[in-house]
């Protein structure tokens, strides 16, 4: 199949003496007009997002406009982005692509769920989970024409959500330990876009040390078996894998996928040892984790119930929403129409 290239430039006129960095080649399948389908699209950017840069809104929203109808509109606080998705929802837009981090792209979920709109996901954050789960590389740039390639095969499919407290999550919610350390980043809101990773692990750290309750176990979990389980840090997982360690992928549920129930991930104990086994299991093949004596996995969930033991951390798709005393986890099949970038063949 042939494929053609067009350059797109931020500046309003291209002229010869543009730099390397003012232009992006964007390479499309040589199709016609007719067989992309023009679709009301709204461009939704978080401009605040680590790469999120004019340039890179500019070259991104030219790009789609080149064959579909594109509006666009940026976020300015926290939730924006979900009452946008709304009300695009409500005025029959075909599909709006997000481009920003993780939390925004979960804000626009959202505001789509059991809605006719649909979700297409560019990243534009520092770890990007879901759209590297979606097969998609980290430059937005490039991930935009294969967005564009994605629109014209009509890989638009309805897919399965999860939810805590009624709050939908695209690849997972983390109960406990992680919620206090992404609560932890969350405070140092500006260093996180230069830092990220080593913020991170600092974080981490740091709230192990001081910040969290290891002495005693924070919920007990009751999944499919209806068996209560003691824990002290809970992943409820859509999809693996639950992060990714600079290149690498954290897999600890491989059976979690966009066509499947929820994986619930419960570590009974915080010792360092046990998250140390946690991680390198997680990192070498075959990856995935099983049952055993600090640790309990669920897969295939239609939903389970944490009951707290005391007020613990809560955090959807990477954003820290608050503490609960009682966290009902469901499974919605079908709930997003999503773009999937990954069917496309490589």
């Amino acid at each position: 199949m042939r494929v053609f290239t067009i350059v797109v430039c931020a500046n309003s006129r291209h002229s010869s003496d543009t730099g390397a960095s003012d232009c992006f080649e964007l390479r499309f399948l040589n199709l016609k007009q007719q067989d992309f389908g023009c679709v009301r699209v709204l461009l939704i950017v978080n401009p605040a997002a680590s790469s999120v840069s004019p340039r890179v809104q500019v070259l991104a929203q030219r790009a789609l406009a080149e064959h579909h109808d594109v509006r666009l509109s940026e976020t300015t606080r926290r939730d924006h982005a979900t009452r946008l998705a709304e009300d695009a929802a409500r005025n029959d837009v075909d599909a709006i692509v997000v481009l920003g981090g993780d939390g925004t792209v979960n804000e626009v979920a959202n505001g789509l769920a059991e809605s006719a709109t649909a979700l297409i996901p560019l990243p534009g954050g520092s770890t990007n989970v879901f759209c590297r789960t979606m097969g998609l590389p980290d430059d937005p740039l490039e991930a935009v024409t294969i967005a564009i390639e994605a629109l014209a095969a009509g890989l638009i499919q309805p897919v399965g959500l999860g939810s805590a407290n009624g709050r939908y999550f695209l690849f997972h919610t983390g109960i406990g330990f992680d919620a206090a350390v992404v609560e932890q980043v969350e405070r140092q809101g500006d260093l996180k876009r230069y830092l990220n990773h080593p913020l991170f692990v600092y974080a981490a750290i740091k709230t192990w040390l001081r910040h969290y309750d290891r002495s005693r176990p924070a919920f007990r979990v009751i999944g499919k078996s209806g068996n209560p389980v003691e824990g002290a840090f809970a992943i409820c997982l859509n999809t693996d894998p639950y992060t990714y360690l600079g290149n690498l992928p954290l897999q600890i549920a491989p059976r979690a996928t966009l066509d499947s129930g929820l994986s619930l991930v419960t570590l009974k104990s915080l010792r360092s040892d046990h998250l140390l086994k946690l991680v390198f299991d997680a990192l070498r093949p075959p990856a995935g984790l099983s049952s055993g004596a600090y640790l309990d996995v669920d897969d295939d969930l239609d939903g389970a119930t944490v009951e707290c033991l005391r007020p613990v951390p809560i955090q959807v798709d990477g954003d820290f929403i608050g503490t609960a005393d009682r966290v009902v986890l469901r499974h919605h099949p079908g709930a997003l129409r999503l773009l999937r970038t990954d069917l496309l063949p490589t």
